[in-house]
């Protein structure tokens, strides 16, 4: 047993060697070449967007080489690619998008160069808003990170599933009770539809931890996962049990996805490409660029699904204070601290950030924009009929803790989801463990109990 999975790792790394592609820049040396890593999502939209974006860049600057390299995988699985290849000088790339979550942690790990002797120089850094600058910045306050658009989290439901189960529209959920009742009376009135998806589990990766359960969390605990002011983890958290409460009612009690369907690596593009737009599912807990796959450039297009889709806030728990919740993310260009041809790769991050491509970046994944030249743009304002709502939870979002543990504790949340949507642990017992994650990874002095 122990035998195959060594011989399994030697192919995985064998494979991303392959994937990195024979050239590099450290091996070059020349300054003129460089490679960018990004996600390939399963459909076209980021993949024209890296392509057109190298063609008008290679037009722009004779000699100039960018070698993209797209990674087709599912978010964790993108993680943990780019993490294998920014091993080594000889596969590590020049530019990689980088989630915010994973900034301090690749940025301790040594795997991001500092940007800060680049953003002094660049007159364009004063267009973008401060939180969208602080995203990309390290533990030592150092910028790691352009970012290249924020989210916003909230309900999406179909209107026609509605009117069919009876529940008026438009529709606004005042507490969590009031979301499980209409999947509820959907289950009812349409056992063929699936009443209601939060993201959940391990297949699904971060969307679970953060789309799915901090939704949830948040709209629970005004601390949330961590407490900023003493810079401790929570455990103990009736919050955090109360949050996997809604996990159990939702997958024990059969208003969620198959197991079939969460346990696949395609979850969420399963969502959002099949069951959304062919009507098989109700309700569904998701970002603000959910919609660019139905747009005409998307993976599915989708002519009238600005009709057939309403867009709710998610409520807090029982309506109290702000009354509604989101949870804000994004991702950025970040450098590779092993470049041999920085001064390339910082002219092709500005280039990719600029306000044209940035705006044509947020139209496209339906996106909103950090750049406040972009956010002022009608082009943009006029893009999409949901900007203007996704926009507006801005007010009320909250953020991941932006510490480097994150994402092992973020793997810790998949855990306990999963364990409770498959019935093998019960919420209390979920948490309990959740919360021995915690201390082992942090230290108990790094935690409070609530």
């Amino acid at each position: 047993m122990k035998r195959s999975r060594v011989l399994a790792a030697a192919v995985a790394a064998a494979a991303l060697v392959a994937l990195a592609g024979c050239s590099s820049s450290s091996a070059g040396g020349d300054g003129k070449t460089i490679k960018v890593a990004f996600q390939d999502y399963g459909s076209d939209i980021m993949s024209n967007f890296m392509k057109k974006a190298k063609s008008d860049f290679e037009k722009a600057n004779p000699g100039d080489t960018i070698t993209l390299v797209p990674i087709k995988a599912a978010e964790n699985d993108y993680y943990t690619k780019l993490a294998l290849m920014n091993r080594a000088a000889t596969t590590a790339p020049d530019i990689m998008s980088e989630d915010t979550f994973l900034i301090r942690a690749d940025a301790q790990a040594g795997y991001l160069a500092p940007l800060d002797s680049y953003v002094s120089k660049w007159s364009d850094w004063s267009n973008f808003f401060d939180n969208a600058k602080d995203a990309g910045k390290g533990d030592d306050g150092k910028v790691y990170g352009i970012p290249t658009g924020t989210d916003t989290r909230g309900l999406w439901y179909n209107k026609q599933i509605f009117e069919k189960a009876g529940i008026p529209t438009p529709w606004q959920p005042k507490t969590w009770a009031d979301v499980l009742s209409a999947a509820k009376k959907i289950k009812a009135a349409d056992p063929g539809v699936i009443p209601l998806n939060i993201f959940s589990g391990k297949a699904a990766g971060e969307a679970s931890s953060m789309q799915g359960f901090e939704m949830l969390m948040y709209g629970a605990s005004d601390k949330g996962l961590y407490d900023d002011s003493t810079s401790k983890w929570i455990t103990g958290s009736k919050a955090f049990t109360d949050s996997l409460d809604v996990i159990k009612e939702v997958y024990q009690g059969g208003l969620g996805p198959s197991q079939e369907v969460t346990s696949d690596t395609n979850y969420q593009n399963t969502v959002n490409n099949q069951l959304v737009p062919q009507g098989k599912l109700a309700i569904n807990l998701d970002g603000s660029w959910a919609s660019n796959a139905w747009l005409p450039t998307g993976a599915t297009p989708w002519a009238d699904w600005d009709k057939v889709m309403g867009t709710a806030k998610m409520p807090t728990q029982d309506g109290g204070d702000p009354g509604s919740i989101s949870l804000s993310g994004g991702w950025t260009f970040s450098m590779g601290a092993k470049s041999s041809a920085k001064d390339l790769a910082w002219k092709f991050i500005t280039f990719l950030t600029d306000k044209q491509r940035s705006l044509e970046y947020n139209i496209n994944t339906a996106g909103i924009p950090v750049r406040k030249d972009v956010a002022d743009d009608e082009k943009y304002k006029t893009s999409n009929p949901t900007s203007e709502f996704f926009s507006s939870l801005v007010a009320v979002t909250k953020f991941r803790p932006a510490t480097p543990d994150y994402p092992k504790i973020s793997n810790g949340i998949q855990v306990a989801m999963e364990s409770v949507m498959t019935g093998q642990a019960s919420p209390s017992e979920a948490a309990k463990t959740y919360d021995d994650t915690v201390v082992g990874i942090v230290g108990k002095d790094k935690t409070e109990s609530k």
